[in-house]
């Protein structure tokens, strides 16, 4: 009986000190806590000159960490280091057991620790492709990476997975794009792609390397855009409440360089971020995170202006929704401007209600312009928007479709003119038309028509203000095929304009 008592009390004080927590002074490897400034993370232990390190997290207990690193040796496929907390010190950092003979990257620790995510390829000897996967702990031992299946996984590669509080998935695609899988049920959903602003910011992606809290509030990405330190940089988004994210913002020259920012993941604690810059790894306090929160949203276009036409004499007038661009801070705090897009101020005619969001006006002329929207903050910052408006002559098809029993050019009236006339015609068959003018000597003055029309008599008004033409007799003429390339029908007429 004593024995069997001492034995308890062995277990119950090996118990006691496995589950003691780590000494604060050793957290994080022991390494000094970086400020507001990014600083490199564990030189000369973790980062080391020669190789790549990319990635890093720490279990929620702080007594496990696994990074990767990738090309080395040149040109290496990626694996995984990890070291644990035992007897009141860290182990020597070694290569992961999973990871000796097959390619695994981007670790990520489940919430509760028992699980680590990653990017991995499921056999040995770096044959197939790159699945999101996950190693289970049992007891003090890894087992092999598992796909997560399909979905998340494609027949494609899937990269940088992130884990959130109800098991869903954020994670990179092959194309550089992030995307989402709801977990449901056991299963994960299909994949969700993020929209703008969060992807096609740029013609050439950059793999996201998403980060999400696990309430989903605030997403770090890496990305190239505008306004960037160089390479490519790390911006934070942060959940709306309709489930749309914000216009990302830089994280600013105290994270990022010229160098290429990646991989920006966060402490369990939440206290840091820890990310790739310059081949090593490097770490910060996340107090940015909700001081950015707080600082002006840069307005973006959300909705291209369509193409615009109409027709010259009749009334123009177009309204722009107010989706077309966001501020984050808030729609009403937008004001509006709209000029030609080579500067120039809109055309006479042409007037633009800022408040309304509303182009009106009625057209003299055939042309056309090339619009650019403005939309401004309060701190002076814009995105734009150009779209082209056409105006067509005012051709018109004979409302009382009169009956019609064959192919006509009228002559035009008035005739005389100065400066416009119209020009009608009459067509037996739906049909392509061309009608063009030409000066006496055969030169080609202007294009009227050209489109396929169906039956009817049709009216062209013909302003020459626009064609800087001397008074004289010019040719009007007419080519028609009908819809089934059987007849033909062509007609010139003369026609004055006397200046």
């Amino acid at each position: 009986m004593k024995s069997v008592t001492v034995l308890t009390l062995l277990l119950i004080l090996l118990n006691t000190c496995l589950s003691q927590p780590i000494p604060n002074d050793s957290l994080y490897l022991a390494q000094p806590r970086p400020g507001d400034s990014a600083v490199v993370f564990a030189p000369g232990l973790i980062s080391l000159p020669g190789r790549n390190e990319v990635c890093i997290t720490f279990s929620p207990d702080g007594k496990t960490v696994f990074y990767s690193i990738e090309f080395f040796p040149s040109p290496g496929v990626p694996f995984i280091m990890h070291s644990e907390y035992k007897n009141n010190k860290w182990s020597k950092l070694d290569t992961a057991s999973f990871s000796k003979t097959r390619m695994s990257n981007e670790p990520f620790f489940s919430l509760d620790g028992s699980r680590l995510y990653m990017s991995a390829k499921q056999v040995v000897n770096q044959v197939g492709q790159v699945d999101l996967s996950r190693v289970q702990k049992i007891d003090s031992l890894w087992g092999n990476p598992v796909s997560l299946g399909s979905p998340p996984n494609t027949t494609a590669d899937q990269y940088h997975p992130c884990i959130v509080s109800d098991t869903s998935i954020y994670f990179s695609t092959s194309s550089g794009l992030i995307a989402r899988c709801q977990y449901h049920d056991g299963v994960y959903l299909p994949q969700v792609v993020l929209q703008y602003p969060i992807n096609y910011a740029n013609l050439t992606q950059t793999w996201g390397d998403p980060y999400v809290s696990p309430n989903e509030s605030y997403l770090i990405l890496k990305s190239t855009r505008a306004g960037g330190f160089g390479g490519i940089d790390l911006y934070i988004s942060y959940k709306k409440a309709n489930g749309t994210w914000t216009n990302p913002k830089n994280l600013g020259s105290k994270i990022n360089s010229q160098y290429d920012e990646t991989s920006g993941d966060v402490t369990p604690d939440g206290l840091y971020m820890t990310f790739g810059s310059n081949k090593d790894l490097k770490w910060v306090s996340t107090g940015f995170i909700e001081l950015l929160k707080h600082t002006n949203f840069v307005p973006y276009l959300k909705t291209q202006i369509p193409n615009q036409s109409d027709t010259v004499g009749k009334i123009y007038n177009y309204i722009f929704p107010d989706s077309t661009f966001v501020d984050d801070d808030g729609n009403n705090t937008l004001r509006y401007s709209a000029r030609l897009s080579n500067g120039n101020p809109l055309p006479s005619w042409l007037s633009f209600d800022s408040l309304a969001r509303k182009f009106s006006g009625t057209p003299l002329e055939t042309g056309s312009l090339s619009i650019k929207v403005t939309a401004t903050d309060t701190a002076d910052i814009s995105a734009s928007c150009t779209f082209p408006l056409n105006i067509l002559q005012n051709v018109s098809v004979n409302p009382l479709n009169e009956f019609i029993n064959d192919y006509k050019l009228y002559q035009n009236y008035p005739n005389p003119f100065n400066p416009g006339t119209v020009i009608s015609y009459s067509l037996l068959n739906n049909s392509r038309v061309v009608l063009k003018v030409y000066d006496l000597l055969g030169k080609e003055i202007a294009t009227l028509v050209n489109s396929y029309q169906k039956q009817g008599t049709y009216e062209v008004n013909l302003n020459m203000n626009k064609l800087n033409l001397s008074s004289g007799t010019y040719i009007y003429s007419i080519s028609v095929t009908d819809n089934r390339m059987r007849n033909i029908y062509r007609e010139n007429k003369i026609m004055s304009y006397i200046k």
